[in-house]
């Protein structure tokens, strides 16, 4: 809340007072309205920029004003159930998988103590506010007692907050480029469950950014193994000179949460920026 004093009338107040203008041809034109409170406008091809402004503005304040200094980012697939659920999951593979809801959950939840007991402003847990991983990130936090942050996105189908996020931290954006950055401008670690075509997006364009130096190297953790060089061969990108072999550094696979919480505490570069940064 704002709580500055203006020698100016409040911008509230004025938009009150239009609501009750006499109904006139005038006043009932499109063009009358106050261009702030006037959604048409605001949802013109012309006022794209001007969304894009509101859509990284709004959380950027928001979270300023809940003092969140740092946060620790769950990427995974929505469409992994937790264990208990794990029969109605579409595939045997991703039953094999709700496993890592269950360490996904555990993570968030330590990490979660950890960050109350420094006040609950570092490493605060931010997830994409969905279901499957997203859902359990949220919730770990919430077991642990702590807020945790939702960073939904309007979708036809699968998107909608998960009843854990911390209602004041849970947000909705348009253009997912705008909410990517907010998963990485306060990031400390970057945790990645298996998932699919959204997770794949999100864990190549993090790592671009650090393989770049457009972003400070922060510990990268990759939860399954298995699953990655299942579906990535990433030892033949190295080999074909497409990627350095250094880059195969910047991330590591863990299984467990126990496992993920010692190598963010021992990852060695924490902070660094690339020293050569490839294609320049």
């Amino acid at each position: 809340m704002d709580t500055r004093k203006h020698t100016f009338r409040d911008s509230h107040q004025d938009r009150e007072a239009a609501e009750h203008t006499p109904v006139t041809p005038q006043t009932q034109a499109p063009s009358y309205k106050l261009a702030f409170a006037d959604e048409d406008f605001l949802c013109r091809e012309d006022l794209r920029p001007v969304r894009l402004q509101l859509e990284l503005l709004k959380p950027e304040l928001l979270m300023d004003e809940a003092n969140i200094q740092s946060t620790i980012v769950l990427f995974g697939g929505a469409r992994i159930p937790e264990p208990a659920k794990k029969d109605t999951a579409r595939t045997e593979t991703l039953a094999d998988l709700s496993k890592y809801y269950e360490e996904a959950r555990k993570f968030a939840e330590i990490m979660t103590a950890k960050s109350m007991e420094t006040g609950g402003t570092e490493n605060v847990i931010v997830t994409g506010g969905g279901p499957g991983v997203m859902e359990a990130g949220n919730r770990g936090a919430q077991d642990a007692g702590g807020k945790s942050i939702g960073l939904n996105i309007v979708l036809p189908f699968e998107q909608a907050p998960n009843a854990y996020v911390t209602p004041e931290l849970c947000f909705n954006f348009h253009y997912f480029a705008i909410r990517k950055m907010h998963f990485l401008m306060r990031a400390a670690a970057v945790t990645v469950f298996p998932g699919g075509f959204g997770t794949l997006d999100e864990t190549f364009e993090a790592l671009t950014l650090i393989q770049t130096g457009r972003m400070a190297r922060v510990p990268f953790l990759l939860f399954g193994r298995a699953f990655w060089e299942k579906i990535i061969n990433w030892d033949a990108l190295a080999d074909a000179g497409t990627i350095s072999a250094d880059d195969l550094e910047l991330f590591r696979f863990v299984e467990t949460a126990e496992e993920a919480v010692e190598a963010l505490e021992n990852w060695e570069g924490k902070g660094e920026k690339r020293g050569v940064i490839p294609g320049r």
